[in-house]
């Protein structure tokens, strides 16, 4: 008799650390909760700093490319024009 209550009191005394041990593991949820949420505005402004990279890179080229494109269309324009009259 006495074995069956020590079975059941180690039981319960088993079930009551597992429930607390779940109730403890549940409360860590917030600073969980939050690392995500500051993961999240650290890549936001990652790919904000990176896109105002990427426009700042394509302004560079696209007005490099027409400097170019105005120096190429200045030597044409020097070699077709017509010689003036002597």
């Amino acid at each position: 008799m006495i074995q069956m209550k020590f079975k059941h009191l180690w039981v319960l005394v088993f079930s009551l650390l597992l429930s607390l041990g779940t109730a403890v593991g549940q409360q860590d949820n917030g600073g969980i909760k939050q690392d995500t949420k500051d993961a999240a505005h650290a890549t936001g402004r990652a790919v904000k700093k990176t896109g105002r990279k990427i426009k700042h890179g394509t302004k560079k080229i696209v007005n490099k490319s027409a400097r170019a494109t105005r120096k190429g269309a200045e030597k044409i324009e020097d070699k077709t024009a017509t010689p003036p009259p002597q």
